[in-house]
């Protein structure tokens, strides 16, 4: 199925397609596509942020794996059970056709982050840490993954007369006449940006493990509450919108556990210079000099340790054999 998306405020206009290409009569959608290479990026980065942050790459393999099929449940499960009407009520097998669409990127997230973290310290890793490492995930893995929304056009806004308004044939069916608020474009930047600026703080001036995850907390939940509340599509409980309910939590959450820990300097990794310094952490010991054998592995090089005199040596000898030679007859 193809979308034509228009932003009319800034002169542009797509022509979008929701299926990446098919595999007999299998279509592959650019929602699946894009989901998944958000995932890639995000395990890339984790994988080569391991040694800064001291985390063994092995045992992150299966918190990584653990997280990720309980974020998939419980990202279904969230969705599921706010879901308006009696649909899953009445016919439950309809619950694993998750392909058809429905799912909740909090759930996803609370499912990731329980399993997760559990396998975390079943394997004996620094939970908090682990924490900071995947929301930095989180955020890459969010900011990419919205573009899905955009292909298949859907959890956009209600109708605004900003330049970047958004038409498609979707929007048109609730505002007939209007630009939507393009929601997807909003989370997907604020995540982008949220990511680089907790980067940049996680190597530079975090100051204990679990530092960067209340942040994660605060900025995303921040961000999402305000999105939350233009979009069309909200899952709802009564009044309210569950993930604004979430998101206000998560911030309030964040804010106390920061005021909680606000005089707390403990590292296990990447941070501030100080707190590293303090708690005895140092920079990666810089690679001996010179050629290193490729054979023996860290063996030091071959030293010569042959004690025959040099040639002058062994002639002043010779003579003076001869001189004592002399001397006896």
């Amino acid at each position: 199925m193809s979308h034509v998306v228009e932003f009319p405020g800034l002169g542009l206009s797509f022509t979008v397609n929701e299926v990446a290409f098919s595999v007999g009569s299998y279509d592959i959608r650019w929602y699946g596509v894009i989901i998944a290479f958000g995932f890639l990026l995000a395990m890339i980065y984790a994988f080569r942020s391991v040694k800064k942050m001291n985390i063994d790459l092995d045992k992150l393999i299966d918190a990584v794996i653990a997280g990720t099929l309980g974020g998939i449940i419980c990202a279904r499960l969230y969705y599921v059970l706010f879901y308006p009407g009696d649909k899953y009520w009445n016919d439950p097998i309809q619950i694993l056709y998750i392909h058809d669409g429905g799912i909740g990127i909090y759930g996803g997230l609370i499912g990731a982050t329980l399993f997760g973290g559990l396998v975390a310290k079943w394997r004996k890793l620094r939970v908090p840490a682990v924490l900071d490492l995947a929301s930095l995930g989180y955020l890459i893995g969010q900011g990419v993954g919205r573009w899905g929304n955009y292909v298949n056009q859907e959890c956009f806004g209600e109708e605004t007369s900003l330049p970047w308004g958004m038409i498609s044939d979707n929007t048109r069916r609730m505002f007939p006449d209007s630009p939507v608020h393009p929601c997807f474009l909003y989370e997907s930047l604020l995540c982008l940006l949220g990511f680089v600026l907790l980067h940049f703080f996680t190597r530079k001036l975090r100051r204990y493990d679990g530092q960067t995850f209340i942040l994660y907390l605060i900025w995303y939940g921040v961000a999402r509450f305000f999105i939350e509340g233009t979009r069309t599509d909200s899952l709802m409980v009564g009044p309210l919108r569950v993930s604004q309910v979430v998101a206000a939590v998560c911030v309030l959450a964040g804010v106390v556990l920061l005021v909680m820990f606000r005089h707390r300097n403990e590292l296990s990794g990447c941070g501030s210079k100080y707190v590293m310094e303090s708690v005895g952490l140092t920079k990666t010991e810089a690679e001996p000099e010179g050629p290193r054998s490729t054979i023996f592995g860290d063996l030091p090089p071959f030293e010569d340790d042959s004690e025959e005199p040099p040639v002058e040596d062994a002639a002043s000898q010779e003579d003076e054999d001869k001189e004592d030679s002399e001397k006896e007859s």
